[in-house]
């Protein structure tokens, strides 16, 4: 059995940070296994810009953006192996995975850094009504067709769910030739980034329709002829004669991101809300010495963040192998009144420098504050003038406000402004 005392799952944009910032903190013997053929992850696909404004200061392609990691990675000598599939993990921290290069190989590590990253919910997700027929993709995967292998999925496209995948697509097929027709999106409010809304849709005038979604698939010779779109009520129920047909060859799903978590699930961690594992302030799990970050911890919408995170859970795992992660506090953070969730949802060192809670509202709201207390007692207050579902808000407490913290809970919420 070879011995690790690192090993990071998942080779895109977070296990790569978490293995160089694990290998910055004097961790040296690292390991990640990649189960795709290169370094990456989804970065490889997305050759569009808007990548790495936050972490370098410069607009970046995915390939770009990932490349900058790749050579660090290279750099600092980490290992890594690429089509490394896990075939199993214990509670004791062993990993078993195979590749053609290795075979199947054991190994013991002392601790473990998920970054598995998320998969797209499918047609099967929502019950799509209507014929199961060729031309039902998601976004993502058309996505790779066009930019790994240059194959274009359709050529007249309707496309439901307003994600950034969605809408990036909107683009890049208009710019191959397609013809597409609208996106349509179940919610009153776009999901999307409003950068993306304006660059990929506005510029092109490929229409939005919201508070709408499919209603039926028609499909003639085995293939998507026909979309029906229809308006949904306040109980996202089909409003009868509300319909909206579309003749199409295509129909791109974007209707969402899900941590990936089976290997996760295998070891019996506790899960949060977001599908993700909960994580306390070092990103470790309930798990002793098993971390997890990115997006198969909770599903972000910029990679800068997905980065960051990947480095705090880096940092956290070297801090566990040399002895060091403090762990003299056990508050709970709850999410309440507006918001969606709370990552981390635990706080074990109040003594830290500062701890960053990430979170989600529920629904669009203007000009309120986001307030953390411990009881009655304010932690932080912040005036935010406008908050989506879609864009993460995080908020830093400093060292000071996390001595104000002395109950063994916190609560996120939202308070209207007077």
């Amino acid at each position: 059995m070879v011995k690790r005392d690192l090993v990071v799952i998942g080779g895109g944009s977070a296990g790569m940070a978490a293995a160089i910032e694990a290998k910055k903190n004097g961790v040296d013997d690292i390991l990640i296994l990649e189960k795709d053929d290169r370094l990456g992850g989804i970065l490889n696909q997305c050759i569009h810009n808007g990548f790495g404004l936050t972490e370098f200061k410069e607009e970046l392609t995915g390939p770009e953006y990932l490349q900058r990691f790749v050579d660090q990675v290279l750099e600092l000598g980490i290992e890594y192996r690429l089509n490394a599939l896990v075939l199993d993990i214990t509670k004791d921290k062993v990993i078993t995975y195979s590749n053609e290069e290795d075979g199947v190989v054991e190994v013991q590590a002392k601790a473990i850094v998920f970054a598995t990253g998320c998969y797209e919910r499918n047609a099967g997700h929502i019950q799509l009504p209507g014929d199961r027929c060729a031309g039902i993709i998601t976004a993502g995967a058309a996505q790779k067709y066009l930019n790994i292998h240059g194959l274009l999925a359709g050529k007249r496209v309707v496309i439901l769910g307003s994600g950034d995948i969605g809408l990036i697509m909107a683009r890049r097929m208009t710019l191959e030739g397609a013809k597409v027709l609208c996106v349509s999106e179940l919610m009153p409010y776009s999901n999307g980034l409003n950068r993306n809304i304006a660059q990929c849709l506005t510029d092109y005038d490929i229409p939005l329709y919201l508070s709408r979604s499919v209603s039926k698939v028609v499909g003639k010779n085995g293939r998507v002829e026909k979309v029906i779109l229809s308006a949904v009520d306040d109980k996202m129920k089909f409003i009868p004669g509300t319909e909206m047909e579309f003749e199409c060859d295509t129909l791109l799903l974007s209707i969402g991101l899900v941590p990936y978590v089976s290997l996760l699930e295998k070891l019996k961690v506790e899960l949060g809300s977001t599908r993700g594992a909960k994580v306390n302030d070092a990103f470790e799990t309930s798990l002793a010495g098993v971390f997890a970050c990115g997006n198969c911890l909770h599903v972000h919408d910029v990679v800068d963040f997905v980065t960051d995170e990947g480095r705090d859970a880096g940092r956290g795992a070297a801090k566990y192998i040399k002895g060091e992660l403090n762990k003299n506090a056990m508050v709970a953070v709850k999410p309440g009144d507006g918001i969606g969730y709370v990552i981390p949802q635990t706080i074990t060192d109040k003594n830290a420098e500062s701890v960053t809670l990430k979170f989600r509202v529920r629904r669009p709201i203007q000009n309120v504050f986001v307030s953390i207390k411990d009881g009655e007692e304010v932690v932080s207050k912040v005036m935010k003038p406008v908050l989506i579902p879609s864009e993460m808000v995080m908020i830093k407490l400093k060292k000071e406000q996390l001595d104000k913290i002395n109950g063994n809970e916190i609560v996120v919420g939202l308070e209207e402004r007077k």
